[in-house]
């Protein structure tokens, strides 16, 4: 569904997973102001929709964007307030990579209109859709889980100290879910020993967890951060078949659980 701007795959299953960092795409007039690096978006959550084609088998609905976060940041708010007030973060529509070095060449830099722009064009839309799908699941089964999925290369100094564990599993402090299914999850990951694990560290939930989550009201919304050297080799940015069908495993087994 609307190819321009998303694609969006409709399920039978009460689960929607969302990928708002997996988008590549920038427009002419974008790519002519940024940086010869900032044009290779550096900054994606690298092949995630390839990483979660198996949700459809278990009737998941997958809703995928084109665009690179460049462009713009799905999941920030359409007012810029930041997620992580006293933290370095990025910005809807951010100006820094995570290297800590311009987007944008000297006075390349979108202004006030064009960002507002950028919101009704490509926010709005994939937010729409977001929400629709969401009500419709909802209607349909009484509850559905929003599923927030992400990755990011395993070290990034200007965002956070040190290395990040493998699974960083955020929901807003225990906010976003019912108790009972961040258990659930938890006890997943816990089982497992091939990789390290979180809950609610560094990255407990964007905006589109917050925003959308209602667990009393049947929505629960859960954020998956992912390191990148699970699935990929960070450094040439290159897929690894090995390392992604192993750690699908473990992906499957959390949103099995979460339909559970």
């Amino acid at each position: 569904m609307d190819g321009s701007i998303f694609t969006l795959h409709r399920g039978t299953a009460p689960l929607l997973v969302s990928l708002p960092h997996d988008g590549t795409a920038v427009p002419d007039d974008i790519t002519a102001r940024l940086t010869p690096e900032a044009r290779k978006v550096p900054d994606t959550d690298w092949w995630v929709s390839r990483l979660y084609a198996f949700a459809k088998d278990l009737g998941a609905s997958v809703l995928v964007p084109r665009f690179s976060r460049y462009v713009i940041d799905l999941n920030r708010p359409p007012d810029d307030v930041s997620l992580y007030p006293g933290q370095n973060t990025t910005g809807l529509c951010p100006m820094v990579q995570f290297s800590g070095t311009p987007v944008y060449v000297e006075d390349g830099a979108p202004d006030g209109v064009e960002i507002a722009q950028r919101v009704k064009t490509y926010w709005r839309p994939y937010h729409q859709a977001l929400q629709d799908e969401l009500k419709r699941l909802r209607e349909q089964h009484g509850r559905v889980v929003l599923w927030e999925g992400h990755s990011i290369r395993g070290e990034v100094p200007f965002l956070f100290e040190g290395s990040l564990p493998d699974f960083n599993l955020g929901t807003s402090g225990g906010a976003s879910c019912r108790g009972e299914l961040q258990q659930r999850l938890e006890n997943v990951l816990e089982a497992q020993a091939g990789y390290s694990h979180i809950v609610n560290g560094r990255f407990k939930g964007g905006y589109i967890t917050r925003h959308y989550a209602d667990p009393g009201n049947g929505i629960d919304a859960v954020q998956l951060e992912l390191a990148q050297r699970t699935y990929m080799d960070e450094q040439r940015v290159e897929w690894d078949d090995h390392k992604a069908q192993r750690l699908q495993r473990v992906l499957q087994a959390l949103l099995e659980t979460a339909l559970g």
